[in-house]
């Protein structure tokens, strides 16, 4: 009798397999372009990622590409969509180009923000002051990709406030060491950033004022799909109209991977624990 029961439970697992194998076969596969070097856009795709995969059946690939690399994909179609559009200030040069040839859903993140960030015991608290304490920054400012559109926005407020700073390209990963560095040395160090990042959870800092608003107001981050996406995975779309998470929800996921753990287990990890929330994302 157990021997028929255990046959039993194999044929119902294969069974499984095989139906969910000939599900998955039938949809197309869904490209999803982010840039590895950001934090929340790793943590954003690989959660979608894994839920279109796991929760509707589609193939995803989620592919690593420059920030400009990535709305052109969108736009020409190679990609089906970027959860990572920074709207309406820092991507501003990206969507006027393409908003033609592109969709946005709305914001998957609604608070974010970009600027000049410090550690909280410096005594600058504007972009003006930097100027008068060039001394003490080693009149430098640590940056990410050059790319990137706080580097555009960075080198944009070096002209408007008048500083005699070098702006240093780097990387997250480069601008993070470097502040982790000077932190532990108590000195003085400014270096371009957002909102949502893990950093912000390990270290007191906060922006500098930006009374110019060279960096703008409050930001969102978007999913921004090519047309094509709408016939060709509609599931897909309805979903991500719907996906939009919190500061402590992103940053969880970012956290964990800036722990050790890697994309796909951190995400796999947060969508397992919070399946209601998922649930309302699907229904």
């Amino acid at each position: 009798m157990k021997q028929v029961r255990n046959s039993v439970k194999l044929l119902a697992a294969i069974g499984l397999a095989c139906s969910t194998a000939s599900w998955a076969a039938d949809k197309p596969t869904i490209k999803i372009g982010y840039v590895a070097g950001w934090s929340d856009s790793v943590a954003t795709t690989f959660v979608a990622g894994n839920i279109i995969k796991e929760k509707l059946g589609y193939p995803v690939e989620l592919v690593p590409v420059a920030a400009g690399i990535m709305w052109q994909g969108v736009a020409r179609g190679d990609l089906d969509a970027t959860l990572s559009a920074w709207l309406p200030v820092t991507h501003s040069s990206y969507y006027d180009q393409y908003k033609d040839k592109v969709i946005d859903l709305g914001a998957n993140y609604p608070g974010a923000k970009i600027g000049l960030i410090v550690p909280d015991y410096v005594k600058v608290r504007s972009v003006s002051d930097l100027e008068a304490q060039k001394t003490a920054f080693q009149g430098r400012i640590v940056g990410i990709d050059a790319g990137a559109g706080v580097m555009k926005k960075t080198e944009e407020a070096i002209k408007t406030y008048g500083l005699d700073y070098k702006l240093l390209p780097s990387s997250d990963i480069g601008m993070t060491s470097e502040l982790a560095r000077s932190v532990k040395d108590h000195k003085a160090v400014a270096v371009t950033g957002w909102i949502p990042h893990w950093m912000f959870a390990k270290w007191k800092l906060r922006f500098l004022e930006d009374p110019k608003k060279v960096y703008g107001e409050a930001e969102h981050v978007d999913s921004v799909i090519s047309p094509e996406l709408n016939a060709k995975a509609p599931q897909v779309v309805a979903f991500l109209k719907k996906f939009s998470w919190k500061a402590e929800e992103v940053g969880a996921v970012m956290l964990d991977v800036q722990n050790g753990n890697k994309p796909e287990a951190a995400a796999e990890k947060w969508i397992k624990t919070h399946g209601s929330r998922v649930d309302g994302w699907l229904h």
